[in-house]
């Protein structure tokens, strides 16, 4: 199954997190990759303590206020091969892709490459998504989309992100 979590609103993330914690508790071995995040957030050490789950930050530094550098699009790259390989040898049951739309928005991925995991991946491997602007291609393969909308956010009212919440 293709499991998509998009939209403005907060909580994505911590929704695919949510999930391969669920999938853990059952004994299920979860590859959880971070694309365009490489400073430090708080599920990290929480996840990092979770033996079945394993986690690979792929980004640099944040750019969401520029245009990435190659070093960027080599990292995003670089991951993208890495859990193409990783599905294909049936090792996880569950394949996160934390902010890969965001990556597909930015230009870091291709539509066509993440198409192209999706359509090769083992049908016992459940793939999730994760990121804002999810490209249509995407929408109509998967077999779930949650689109979580903002109805109302505290950032707007100037408060900033806070540790242990947001990050």
């Amino acid at each position: 199954m293709i499991q998509v979590y998009t939209g403005c609103g907060k909580g994505k993330t911590t929704a695919a997190i949510g999930l391969a914690v669920r999938a853990s508790g059952y004994g299920k071995k979860i590859f959880f990759a971070q694309f365009m995040k490489g400073k430090y957030y708080g599920e990290i050490s929480a996840l990092k303590k979770i033996r079945n789950i394993t986690l690979l930050q792929c980004g640099g530094r944040c750019f969401i206020k520029s245009k990435p550098k190659s070093k960027d699009i080599k990292l995003a790259q670089e991951a993208l091969n890495k859990i193409a390989q990783l599905i294909k040898t049936g090792k996880y049951d569950v394949v996160i892709m934390d902010e890969i739309n965001v990556a597909l928005h930015m230009g870091l991925v291709e539509v066509n490459q993440v198409l192209e995991i999706l359509n090769t991946a083992p049908a016992k491997t459940e793939l999730i998504l994760t990121g804002r602007y999810c490209p249509k291609k995407i929408s109509d393969k998967a077999d779930l989309v949650s689109e979580i909308k903002e109805v109302r956010h505290y950032y707007r009212r100037g408060v900033k992100a806070r540790q242990g919440i947001e990050y």
